[in-house]
């Protein structure tokens, strides 16, 4: 038969007897596990053999409202089966909760009849009363707990695709723009048209993104020499800021399971194109994170942080990896590419008042807006509309900078507040003096997102002569005050695909579109 993990409770009672180890060959019963839908929760699954405890889920706080205007994967009707079968699963577990307690007193009481051994003969009676009393409540018992698992099956595999509620400063409305909230800063003036596409010409060749196919395929890329001394100042520059205000620095890892992606409201199963999948006929459920925002969450999921410690103001400097396999848009230049370089920040907070995330969003504003301020960068802040919410997000602000290769506004950051999504689903709590638990709430948002920072300052600080000034900040990291362009030779391609006279290559095509 198929290993099954023992329950929690026998695990504490064995001390520090672990676990038997798991085979890495995924070949048992959980991988291959669906509901009759066919839908998959690694989240529920977890929970339901013990590896993570049950998603406390706010069902009750959600409308109808919420559904529609997110054009999620959830609509009006199914928010009703979820009540529906959360309401059933409540009258059940407390019924199995009396016949629970009733057991226990019919086994005591039975206990007591048959003291030392036996039952004496006028006790006799009693005894086999007590033990048809308490084979009834067994029989009741076992009916009840299977109706419990289909219950929380039904429940949980729903359930957990619910989103968020809305912050009320949100402007609803079918496919709405984003309210520009702030512009701060001036455009780029004097900028010469010829090398408005700088990062997909060899005008400055201080990063390879050609003839890569072969290498590491499309959006991909190389960085060298002040490129990569560029990307290592940018994020030494924002990790020393953010320690500097008080942030506690972290390492997470690069490879997650996916219940932390589904408690972060990200579903690895239903946006496979988005996200890299180990093998899993090799290794079980394991994904590579696309943010930091993943692992910083399953840092504290299952724990509790000490009511005098919050907020806790956390920052990552990890690498990104985005599969991107749903757009066509953007395949060369750094705009939107397969591995980046990220420095994020993650904040967990109480929820005495419900308002500390929004106040910790707004300190994370407020940060960003000083580091591209200081960078040079004009940008935009924007109120982001439901459609562009996600699942998590109680309220999303996005902040795009002015590109002049593209002509236009694009994203280099964004910042979301959590509330309690995050920590129902993953079990994040504090807890006061009186050691009493209440659920936290998480805010987290972009401080640098490498690439995009490189074109958003290489193009706004170009000189006539095709060289790049560093911003001010930035020139004590990389000992320099002017990206010149280099001495040396470039390389040369010698390999099969040679352009043809008179025709660039296609590699060579500008990335906006």
């Amino acid at each position: 038969s198929p290993w099954r993990p023992q329950r929690l409770s026998q695990t504490f009672r064995i001390g520090w007897l672990r676990r038997p180890r798991r085979r890495c060959v995924a070949s048992c019963d959980r991988l291959s596990w669906a509901g009759s839908s066919g839908a998959r929760s690694r989240l529920y699954e977890y929970a339901r053999e013990g590896w993570a405890s049950w998603p406390q889920l706010d069902v009750a706080g959600l409308s109808e409202r919420d559904l529609e205007v997110r054009k999620g994967p959830l609509k009006a009707p199914d928010l009703r089966e979820i009540v529906t079968a959360w309401e059933r699963l409540n009258q059940v577990q407390e019924e199995i909760a009396k016949l629970t307690a009733e057991k226990n007193r019919v086994r005591k009481e039975v206990s007591l009849t048959s003291f030392p051994l036996f039952p004496s003969p006028r006790q006799l009676p009693v005894y086999n009363a007590l033990v048809k009393e308490g084979r009834e409540i067994r029989f009741r018992l076992k009916a009840l707990r299977q109706e419990e698992v289909e219950l929380q099956e039904k429940y949980y595999l729903h359930a957990l695709k619910l989103p968020n509620r809305i912050h009320p400063d949100v402007q609803l409305g079918d496919e709405i723009e984003p309210r520009v909230l702030e512009i701060i800063g001036r455009k780029p003036e004097g900028i010469l048209q010829v090398n408005l596409n700088l990062l997909s010409t060899s005008s400055l060749p201080i990063f390879l993104r050609r003839r890569l196919a072969h290498i590491s395929g499309l959006r991909s890329y190389y960085l060298r020499g002040a490129g990569a001394l560029l990307e290592r100042a940018l994020v030494q520059f924002t990790f020393s800021k953010l320690i500097q205000k008080g942030f506690i620095p972290m390492s997470v890892p690069d490879l997650v399971k996916g219940a932390v992606f589904e408690g972060c409201g990200m579903l690895p199963e239903v946006h496979s194109s988005l996200v890299y999948r180990i093998d899993p006929s090799r290794f079980e459920d394991l994904n590579l994170a696309g943010t930091s925002e993943v692992g910083l969450a399953g840092y504290f999921a299952d724990h509790a942080v000490a009511l005098k410690d919050m907020p806790v103001r956390v920052v990552c400097s990890s690498t990104c990896y985005r599969a991107e396999t749903e757009t066509g848009k953007e395949p060369w230049g750094l705009y939107r590419v397969h591995q980046f370089t990220k420095v994020e920040m993650f904040g967990v907070t109480t929820n005495k008042t419900g308002l500390e995330s929004s106040a910790l969003m707004e300190e994370f504003l407020a940060l960003q807006k000083e580091i591209f301020l200081e960078l040079g960068l004009h940008y935009k802040v924007l109120d982001m509309p439901p459609h562009e919410l996600g699942l998590s997000a109680f309220r999303k602000l996005d902040i795009e900078a002015w590109m002049p290769g593209r002509n236009q506004y694009g994203e280099i950051s964004s910042l979301s507040n959590c509330t309690d999504f995050q920590s129902r689903r993953l079990n994040i709590m504090y807890y006061d003096e009186k050691q009493q638990h209440s659920f936290a709430h998480t805010v987290n948002g972009t401080a640098c997102a490498i690439p995009r920072m490189l074109i958003a300052i290489l193009e706004s600080n170009q000189l006539k002569d095709g060289s790049v000034r560093i911003p001010a900040v930035l020139q004590p990291l990389m000992g320099a005050e002017v990206i010149h362009k280099p001495s040396h030779t470039l390389l040369k391609y010698i390999g099969p695909n040679q352009a043809k006279k008179g025709k660039k290559p296609v590699s060579e095509k500008p990335w906006k579109t």
